[in-house]
């Protein structure tokens, strides 16, 4: 096979990859209902007037399902910390007990469960929007090639290849939803 079509076949391989990667990244951040200090990922904290990632100032844990324990590795950044979390939205109410701030991470109700399934099901569209894109690129790239004076048949192998890709990406985008699904309906 030539270079150029194999480069193309492992350029399509790796941004599909991506693609799942990004979006089991995206099914951390939606919470089943079991608590993770993923579900603190995106707070910011007020470090001496830089904002600085919640991780970066503390240590995050979970001694059991229903609960976070925040503990800044500063005592002084505690109300900081409070206020940041706070500020992100979440729905969490920390309790400072002047060491560690304790988050309780409310159990889901059914209406939110299935909220929570849309919001996953729509990661997996995109997901799957994102392998269909680089499937049209890498066809794209392939007719360019085929223009450039590459053999007929095996543009006709690199359009199955890629085709057989798409396929086995969305598959396992589908398989994903389906565990974050069940995942997020248990109670």
């Amino acid at each position: 096979m030539n270079e150029e079509v194999s480069f193309v076949i492992d350029e399509a391989a790796e941004g599909m990859n991506n693609a799942l990667t990004h979006l089991d990244k995206e099914f951390q951040k939606i919470r089943a209902g079991k608590a993770s200090p993923a579900m603190l990922e995106g707070v910011r904290v007020d470090y001496y007037g830089a904002m600085t990632a919640i991780d970066q100032v503390s240590n995050i844990n979970t001694p059991d399902p229903r609960q976070i324990v925040v503990q800044p590795w500063e005592k002084s950044m505690l109300v900081p910390i409070e206020k940041a979390i706070m500020a992100a939205n979440l729905g969490f109410n920390p309790q400072n007990n002047g060491e560690v701030l304790r988050i309780a991470v409310p159990p889901l109700t059914e209406e939110r469960r299935k909220d929570l399934v849309k919001k996953a099901k729509a990661e997996v569209e995109n997901a799957k929007v994102t392998i269909r894109s680089i499937r049209r690129s890498a066809l794209d790239s392939g007719k360019k090639l085929e223009k450039e004076g590459v053999p007929e048949d095996e543009i006709k192998q690199l359009e199955k290849d890629i085709q057989g890709l798409t396929d086995k990406f969305t598959e396992k985008a589908d398989k994903l939803f389906e565990h974050k699904e069940k995942d997020i309906m248990t109670v």
